[in-house]
């Protein structure tokens, strides 16, 4: 899946700028400027989507940007951790499964997939790849559909 959501952006009554996720209604983010508000939704995202997955839930799917939306992306390593608890759920790997393939401590598991933990990005790529999951990275340019 693409971790990369559709935002409205609009002024508030001070002057700042809100941002709102239209897939993900519990990431709200502002800034100063429509900037700062962008990325400030990039760590709301994540948040709220690490919410979803701790709860259980499946995580929503994103919708295509309507005009004046932008294009936001999850952190990387966020993105990559939401990755492997998707793929360990749907092939039925728990954490000891999970360690024991990797060889590594039950320990090591649960902090790559706590999306507050700041683990190295390629400890979870040899986690997706052992579930036979690869990651693709990209880059985009921030403007308005």
């Amino acid at each position: 899946m693409r971790y990369v959501y559709p935002v409205a952006i609009e002024p508030d009554e001070d002057g700042r700028h809100v941002a709102v996720a239209t897939d993900v209604p519990e990431a709200i983010a502002d800034g100063a400027n429509q900037q700062e508000a962008l990325k400030e939704m990039s760590e709301a995202l994540g948040a709220a989507l690490a919410g979803y997955v701790l709860e259980g839930k499946e995580l929503p799917r994103p919708s295509k940007a309507k005009r004046g939306q932008y294009l936001v992306p999850v952190a990387p390593l966020v993105a990559a951790k939401l990755a492997l608890r998707v793929a360990m759920r749907e092939e039925g790997v728990s954490n000891v499964a999970l360690a024991s393939r990797l060889r590594v401590s039950e320990a090591a598991v649960r902090r790559l997939v706590d999306p507050d933990h700041a683990s190295r990005l390629d400890g979870v790529v040899a986690a997706l790849s052992v579930l036979g999951r690869g990651l693709i990275i990209e880059d985009q340019k921030q403007v308005a559909a």
